[in-house]
């Protein structure tokens, strides 16, 4: 039997009262860790639903669980010890315990060495935004009263609600092993584990450029927040830390592709320019020779000098005058 999962992802730098928040991309990764119920449960060939209380947001299959360890800070009612609080956008105290009910301005904190998740599940994606709604995916689960962020559910319910929804084929789900019909093969393996190093500061770092940037995607211009992600102008691998002005919005699949040079600006027009091999590709062809959609300062024109020089010093040299000293040479998915 698939065993699926209903997760919770309620917008960026996903957040409750007991910690700082996770920094997730729906239709790619979700993150979690071991202080979450039901945190070590989840597998790979697992299908995952997210959904924001309100809404299903997509279905996916899990094709891998990434592991790591980072030091985080738990936030607890300073009454009860319990970190079951809620902020209070508008009312003062600034925080209220679900459990005692006690109210304060200023949470009880300590630090904690936890277990990192994040699955990948973007090969197998289906945009789901709107066929069901919170009531219906509650229904779904083996718990529906459950509060808990990730839930064990039916996927064979899950399935038939969507296809009954959408009015679709169960192979135009993608979410089946070569059109099986419901019956996946089990992955070889099981479930495998990658240690990684965890990017401390990332979910600030994006929430940082999402209020210097809006919801824009410097190369495309306009889009929502979930197909956004902070992508570093440098080798964050090397430098290890996050530069002011060191990044820029970019949606999800034009950082891959800015990632492996085939998207860059060039420094002596200030233009985009594409590889010929996304020339054929209409969406990526019309970007040839745009100006970025945000304004650059003059740190994302240096960084972005680099980028070019590392992957376009072939065709193009960037003058001596434009290429920054402290640059480092390449950039990475952030």
């Amino acid at each position: 039997m698939t065993t699926a999962w209903l997760v919770l992802a309620v917008g960026d730098d996903r957040q409750h009262g007991g910690n700082d928040g996770y920094d997730d991309d729906p239709s790619q990764h979700y993150s979690w860790d071991d202080t979450v119920p039901n945190h070590g449960r989840i597998a790979v060939g697992d299908v995952i639903a997210l959904w924001d209380k309100k809404k299903l947001l997509g279905v996916g299959v899990i094709s891998a669980i990434e592991t790591g360890r980072e030091t985080k800070t738990l936030y607890f009612c300073p009454e009860c010890k319990k970190a079951s609080i809620k902020p209070r956008k508008r009312l003062k105290p600034a925080f209220r315990c679900n459990k005692c009910g006690a109210l304060f301005d200023v949470p009880g904190s300590k630090t904690r060495e936890v277990v990192t998740y994040r699955s990948r599940h973007g090969e197998a994606w289906m945009d789901g935004r709107g066929l069901l709604n919170g009531r219906e995916l509650r229904a779904l689960c083996d718990s529906p009263d459950s509060q808990l962020s990730m839930r064990p559910a039916r996927w064979e319910k899950l399935r038939d609600a969507i296809i009954g929804v959408a009015g679709i084929s169960l192979d135009d789900l993608d979410l089946d092993d070569e059109g099986t019909g419901g019956t996946r093969r089990p992955i070889a393996g099981g479930h495998r584990m990658k240690n990684v190093r965890t990017r401390v500061g990332q979910a600030p770092f994006r929430k940082q450029l999402l209020t210097d940037h809006g919801q824009v995607c410097a190369f495309t211009g306009p889009a929502p927040a979930g197909a956004l992600q902070a992508a570093h102008l440098y080798s964050y691998a090397d430098e290890e830390e996050h530069h002011d002005w060191g990044g820029l919005l970019l949606r999800n699949d034009v950082h891959s592709l800015f990632d492996r040079g085939q998207i860059a600006v060039n420094p002596d027009t200030g233009r985009i320019e594409v590889d010929d091999e996304l020339l054929r590709y209409p969406a990526y062809a019309e970007l040839h020779g745009r100006a970025p959609r945000v304004r650059l300062r003059p740190e994302h024109e240096v960084w972005l000098a680099a980028h070019w020089r590392i992957h376009r010093s072939a065709a193009v040299s960037v003058p001596a005058s434009r290429s920054p000293e402290a640059a480092s040479p390449g950039c990475e998915t952030a």
